[in-house]
């Protein structure tokens, strides 16, 4: 008799429909790209049109499924009647952040409520009103909330950074106990520093880089690749019994 075999679950995401946030640029659109490979329909969403009409252009052109739609994450009431109108969606990545580098005695109050409002508090109704809709709908879905390894460990100029991202950590383990009962599951992605057209400038300080390159274990910078995977993961049915976690994806940065 021969032994029955476990099959391993599906990455492929085909007949699903994801909104990714912050779509226009960098992981964002790697993001969209890597769901729509694994056969997603994306929703790629920013306040801007150009930059994600393009994109989903060209995922079309590569033979994906991908539509553009225009919303600003922090206007709470036309992100929810965005949300309402082209959802439900089974896949959320909730993708759109900010970052403003300082020592704590150079934040202002504006600096706080621009970065804490985009990355914390839109990341919230934007999870929440796509869970919502996910409940309505019946649907067993997967929220994705992009953090970093800067809501793990601190660092230098990072006050409100972490701030946000150690925020978001938290708001993901309670979503997560909040929709289990409705199979719905929430985690992060919290990668170390990716290159990235909005990144790339702060590279060409040396000193910088080799102190970034001192604590990424594996000696590189991130690529927008290295997160496409772990979204791709989480996204689908390999993942279907993990909820309320981060992974994290750095190099080895916060492993000592």
């Amino acid at each position: 008799m021969t032994q029955a075999l476990p099959k391993t679950p599906s990455f492929r995401l085909d007949g699903k429909r994801a909104l990714v946030t912050g779509a226009g640029r960098g992981l964002g659109l790697a993001a969209a790209a890597a769901l729509a490979e694994a056969g997603a329909h994306v929703v790629l969403a920013a306040r801007s049109s150009g930059e994600i009409s393009e994109v989903a252009a060209a995922i079309v052109a590569a033979g994906g499924s991908a539509e553009a739609v225009t919303l600003d994450v922090t206007d709470r009431v036309g992100m929810e009647a965005a949300v309402a109108a082209v959802g439900p969606f089974h896949i959320l990545f909730n993708n759109a952040g900010s970052n403003r580098p300082k020592p704590i005695w150079d934040v202002t109050e504006e600096d706080y409520d621009a970065v804490l409002d985009l990355n914390l508090k839109a990341a919230f109704f934007v999870a929440r009103a796509v869970a919502v809709g996910m409940i309505e709908a019946g649907i067993a879905g997967s929220i994705i909330h992009m953090s970093s390894q800067m809501g793990h460990v601190g660092g230098p100029n990072r006050s409100l950074y972490c701030a946000s991202k150690w925020g978001l950590e938290g708001m993901n383990k309670a979503f997560a106990l909040d929709l289990a009962g409705h199979g719905i599951r929430s985690n992060t992605i919290a990668p170390t520093f990716i290159e990235t057209p909005m990144t790339r400038p702060f590279f060409e300080n040396k000193a910088f880089l080799d102190s970034v390159l001192s604590r990424i274990k594996l000696g590189r910078l991130g690529k927008v690749e290295d997160i496409m995977g772990a979204l791709v993961f989480l996204a689908s049915d390999a993942s279907s019994l993990v909820t309320g976690t981060s992974l994290v994806v750095d190099g080895g940065w916060t492993a000592d």
